[in-house]
């Protein structure tokens, strides 16, 4: 190659090198992020300093992330890289701040329910628990049992009821049966003890009320059953010690002082 060729082919090769100051700078944001990397490192091990880490690296989420509810569910949003995220966050005292979030949201709603299209069962002066159930739900039938045994032992509770129509599929002619019956709670009561009545029984007012219990699941976000809320708190599933230890709550306040 002559000395013109190898100036030529020198030039071309620098045009795709990055400059100098370029390097320098790129190396310098290496060493910045790595710095930063092993500063959240430590904060994290500081913060939570219970739990076990195995792993810490950079995450494929960037920028700022935004909290948005859909369907009754608490989710996150990064529009910098466009990832939605499920999660469930905590802060350093370990309380679910998306729980809190989820509570919130649904107390916002409580409002909308009407009480008069729900299945009411307990005297007037007894807590409230609202209750979304499925008469085919194994969970829901075992949390009737236990509803039961708690009033047997003083501790009575007045539960509105809604019926959640769409996980089973007798599950609408079994709530709208229920409804129909002349009398509610024994029909509700034989229906969670597992008796399927032939023919179960249909009227216009109980398919009525079945559809607007599904629009009251609908709008409250509720995807599974038992779900239960408690004093604007949201238990999803049958949750034996969180129920237990609001009732005890409610038994305390009842208690005169001493």
């Amino acid at each position: 190659m002559n000395k013109r060729a190898f100036l030529s082919a020198s030039l071309i090769a620098l045009a795709f090198l990055p400059p100098l100051a370029s390097v320098h700078a790129a190396e310098g944001h290496t060493n910045n992020l790595e710095a930063l990397a092993q500063k959240a490192q430590a904060q994290l091990h500081q913060s939570f300093s219970n739990l076990q880490f195995e792993d810490f690296g950079p995450s494929p989420v960037e920028g700022r992330i935004y909290q948005a509810s859909a369907g009754g569910k608490i989710l996150y949003y990064a529009p910098q890289s466009d990832h939605l995220l499920f999660a469930t966050i905590y802060d350093k005292n370990g309380i679910n701040l998306t729980s809190v979030s989820q509570d919130a949201s649904a107390r916002k709603r409580l409002k909308d329910l009407d009480p008069s299209q729900a299945l009411i069962i307990g005297p007037t002066d007894a807590p409230t628990v609202i209750e979304f159930t499925d008469p085919d739900c194994p969970y829901c039938r075992a949390l009737d049992r236990f509803w039961a045994a708690k009033a047997a032992e003083g501790k009575v509770v007045r539960r509105q009821i809604y019926f959640v129509s769409g996980i089973h599929p007798q599950a609408a002619a079994k709530a709208e049966h229920i409804f129909c019956a002349k009398d509610h709670d024994v029909a509700f009561r034989a229906t969670y003890a597992g008796e399927t009545p032939k023919p179960l029984l249909a009227c216009t007012d109980g398919a009525a009320r079945v559809a607007r219990n599904a629009e009251a699941v609908k709008a409250m976000g509720v995807s599974g059953t038992p779900t239960l809320i408690l004093d604007g708190r949201i238990i999803s599933g049958f949750q034996q010690a969180e129920i237990e230890a609001w009732l005890d709550e409610k038994q305390a306040l009842k208690k005169p002082p001493s």
